[in-house]
């Protein structure tokens, strides 16, 4: 499982897709710098961390629904899974491997965007305090440990993301339906929570039994906004940290194993 994880991340990181929304990825992070000649003074740094992990979300969700749907149907459209399989390595550490290798790609993504951004908030934010002293209050200035945070739930976000789409894959018949199933996933769990808003004042049973399910089955991303600021004094309790950490890894886990159920009972 490890070395399929290894040579699926390998494989990723070739691939010119990556490499052109990791630059587009930087180009956007570091390029919003430049709107320090409007001053906004102390909310730019607020926006500038907004529009880093814009970037992060909508880039990274691109490319982890690319590569996950991608590596998948090279392996099975090239036959080399087969090659694979006849060796004694077991359908679920394929599929294992392959979900570990595009969370690994994942985590390097959001990993050099999250340093990248931490590098840029520091650099604004030492020039608001030369050049505006009262723009930044004393202790209100960014706390990198909030940054890090983020970074974090974007992975975790991404991670649930790919868990998602490998399953889809392994029971579809074209790469086209995977992604296509896969930014579907993206939006459903994006928007669930104003659907079940707009279930309860609709006070339709229906409804409400539909957003039930509809929130059962998938995750709800608004539950990773935990670090929705850059002061040190809003960190969220370790234990919140840890119950969404949990509640991803569950989605996750649960999605990986119906993913191995699928592809035992595909034919390849």
């Amino acid at each position: 499982m490890w070395l399929i994880a290894g040579n699926t991340l390998r494989e990723a990181a070739r691939q010119r897709f990556f490499q052109f929304l990791l630059l587009l990825a930087f180009t956007l992070t570091f390029g919003a710098r430049w709107l320090r000649d409007f001053n906004f003074g102390a909310p730019e740094l607020k926006f500038l961390a907004d529009c880093g992990f814009g970037a992060m979300a909508f880039l990274g969700a691109a490319l982890t629904i690319a590569a996950t749907a991608q590596l998948f149907f090279s392996e099975v459209d090239n036959r080399t899974a087969l090659t694979l399989l006849a060796k004694p390595v077991w359908r679920a550490e394929f599929v294992l491997g392959k979900l570990l290798g595009v969370a690994a790609l994942a985590a390097v993504f959001c990993a050099l965007l999250t340093g990248l951004l931490s590098l840029v908030l520091a650099w604004r934010e030492a020039e608001l305090v030369r050049l505006l002293p009262d723009a930044v209050a004393p202790g209100g200035g960014v706390s990198h440990a909030m940054v890090a945070l983020g970074g974090l739930m974007q992975w975790l976000r991404l991670l649930v993301l790919a868990a998602f789409t490998l399953l889809v894959a392994t029971f579809a018949q074209s790469q086209l339906f995977s992604v296509v199933t896969g930014f579907l996933v993206l939006v459903v769990c994006h928007l669930q929570h104003l659907a079940q808003d707009a279930y309860v004042r609709a006070g339709s049973a229906a409804g409400l039994v539909a957003s039930a399910l509809i929130s059962s089955v998938f995750p709800d991303f608004q539950v990773f906004q935990i670090a929705d600021s850059l002061a040190a004094a809003d960190l969220p309790a370790t234990g919140d940290v840890l119950r969404v950490t949990l509640y991803a890894l569950g989605y996750s886990a649960a999605a990986a194993g119906l993913a191995v159920v699928s592809f035992r009972r595909r034919e390849i």
